[in-house]
């Protein structure tokens, strides 16, 4: 582990951190608070995935949108208008948009194979990005001048690794460079974030094997043909399985290569004082994770 005790957390000249777990936990808002205090460098992963290797597939799916309205197509084949994603570390909707939804095209549906050749380029973008984790750590230092750094991973990160596994390499790579810390979610926490994505449902990414049967058990329980599944519904259903597939990945990862700190106390930090607080007391506690 990359800071032995909390002591030498406390005074280490060049702070690493990178925090990992389910979406809507607290993970950007922990980095948020880090990077006003004006000293720590927010390393945002699925941002870098948004940008740096998903950005030109973005682009192009809002220009086949595009392309399907006459007055855009003729405009953007004599290059009269430009079309960007304006991507952000708090809106990361271009991202999900592109990712889309199986099933009916007339309810914004796309086809599964195709569904499943962007969650792919995702996968590999989401690993890259990982694997950046140490080259940004040196950029932050040696072209902006912060010494302390924040990596802000998306809730999909346990679905590219290996967490049992000593040699996978973006496990390695990070616990080299960063202090991994999970925040854990309660049952209550598991059941409101179920709730916000039924209000709102999103795409995310999955494992394949995960998806591929989710989809397969889908079509048997409904009885409906691939083109006729309301993607709504279908993500819906997904993601309540997915927050229970993803729970034991996590705590493997949090077993095997960092700490853990819980969302409730994640919830009552206000600075970055705070933060520095709350890791220091999780090195000094830490104990086996069962």
């Amino acid at each position: 582990m990359l800071y032995k005790s909390a002591s030498d957390w406390r005074a280490a000249a060049q702070k690493q951190v990178l925090f990992f777990g389910m979406s809507g936990l607290g993970k950007t808002r922990l980095a948020n608070l880090l990077r006003d205090a004006g000293d720590w460098f927010h390393y945002s992963i699925d941002y870098r995935i948004g940008t740096a290797y998903m950005g030109e597939h973005i682009v192009d799916n809002l220009k086949r949108q595009a392309m399907q309205v006459p007055f855009l197509a003729d405009l953007l084949k004599s290059d009269s208008i430009y079309i960007g994603s304006n991507i952000t570390f708090n809106n990361l909707a271009p991202l999900s948009t592109f990712l889309g939804k199986p099933g009916d095209p007339a309810k914004g549906g796309v086809g599964f194979e195709e569904y499943m050749r962007r969650q792919a380029l995702h996968r590999r973008a989401e690993i890259n990005a990982l694997l950046d984790t140490p080259s940004f750590i040196s950029r932050a230092r040696d072209l902006y001048g912060y010494a302390n750094f924040v990596c802000d991973t998306g809730g999909s990160i346990c679905e590219v690794v290996d967490p049992n596994d000593p040699q996978d390499e973006v496990l390695r790579t990070l616990a080299q460079n960063c202090l991994m810390i999970w925040i854990e979610g309660s049952e209550d926490h598991t059941e409101e974030l179920i709730r916000r994505f039924t209000r709102a449902p999103k795409p995310m990414y999955y494992q394949p094997q995960f998806l591929n049967a989710r989809w397969a058990d889908y079509l048997a329980e409904t009885g409906l043909s691939p083109d006729a599944v309301n993607p709504d519904d279908f993500i819906r259903n997904t993601y309540a399985a997915a927050l229970h597939h993803r729970a034991p990945l996590y705590r493997d990862m949090a077993k095997n290569w960092g700490l853990r700190v819980s969302a409730e106390d994640v919830a009552r930090v206000s600075d970055a004082q705070d933060v520095i607080a709350l890791i220091a007391t999780a090195l000094e506690v830490r104990g086996e994770i069962t």
